[in-house]
């Protein structure tokens, strides 16, 4: 049975990572029932037990066990009663937080007898075997790409299903929901309502704010299962996974050369449009890219070292 499409649920990331830690649940759920079998017990009896399936009144999904069925519910209920003392992050159920542990302690108990790398979990070793395997059982029914994880093939699939409804009358970007568009009304009216503690700099959205504070806090809770770096925000590991799988979702409509990341495609764009919004504050040449102007700034600096009575002091003067 296929996820709760049947019901059109759209999973969050928070409720996508859960539904992932029910689904290894489960698998250790039965794996469990197979050891504590006693050795005369029949194979037919043992197959009898796992056939018996436990249906979600939520989504119709049918699960093997009631115990693998009270963590699946938890995905829709939000519930994570197992707190990291770490860093904080939450988790549905004990073996999740007991392999999320890991990540602090730097144990790393399966290695790859391949290449010898070590992983910190039975699952991020058996999606890296298919680097060595070559193998990519996720195909997607759109245009045939495949893909290493399952997770790779979901965000692939949004370029082919996402619809964007919500189109914003300043700059003409779309949005698949209205609330979408709201924060992105944000962009325009120069608003930026939610400051940060530690430093005062303020974000219009309270997400990107979140995302900002964990750079001081330094919590990186998002981790490859190609690789296992680790990253402080969904979308940077996102970005992360495209090296791994070689996807390139993002296509110029004058050329057809792709790129990871839109912010590489804009930049693309501009040799075709002759953009250049970055102007020099100095001599008033313009460039493309903001890094490009920042080099070509320091034209205009220069750095001499002076000795003083407590050591040395760098001076930046400006050429005129």
């Amino acid at each position: 049975m296929r996820d709760p499409e049947p019901c059109r649920i759209k999973h969050t990331e928070e409720q996508t990572a859960l539904l992932e830690e029910s689904e290894e649940q489960k698998y250790y759920d039965v794996k469990s029932r197979e050891k504590t079998c006693s050795q005369t017990e029949s194979v037919s009896l043992l197959k009898s037990r796992v056939k018996k399936s436990f249906i979600c009144t939520q989504c119709g999904k049918s699960l093997m066990s009631k115990q693998s069925l009270t963590f699946h519910t938890r995905v829709h209920t939000g519930e994570k009663p197992y707190t990291c003392d770490q860093c904080g992050k939450s988790f549905t159920c004990k073996r999740s937080i007991s392999v999320h542990m890991r990540i602090h302690t730097g144990e790393k108990p399966f290695t790859c007898d391949q290449c010898g790398k070590r992983f910190t979990c039975k699952r991020s070793i058996s999606v890296h075997m298919r680097i060595h395997t070559r193998e990519k059982p996720f195909t997607c029914d759109q245009c045939g790409k495949s893909f290493t994880q399952s997770s790779n093939l979901k965000n692939h699939m949004t370029i082919h299903t996402e619809e964007k409804l919500h189109p914003c009358d300043q700059c003409g970007k779309t949005f698949s929901r209205a609330s979408s568009l709201k924060d992105h009304m944000k962009v325009h009216s120069k608003e930026k309502p939610h400051s940060c503690s530690f430093c005062a700099k303020s974000f219009s959205q309270v997400q990107y704010l979140k995302y900002h504070q964990k750079r001081h806090t330094g919590v990186r809770e998002y981790m490859c299962f190609e690789c296992e770096k680790i990253f402080i925000t969904d979308t940077e590991l996102k970005q992360h996974q495209r090296i791994h799988t070689g996807e390139k979702p993002y296509k110029c409509s004058q050329c057809d050369k792709t790129f990871s990341r839109i912010e590489h495609l804009k930049f693309h764009e501009r040799i075709h449009t002759g953009e250049k919004p970055y102007k020099c504050s100095h001599c008033d040449k313009t460039f493309s890219r903001s890094d490009t102007l920042k080099r070509h700034e320091r034209t205009h600096t220069v750095e001499k070292t002076y000795p003083t009575h407590v050591g040395r002091v760098s001076v930046i003067h400006q050429l005129y």
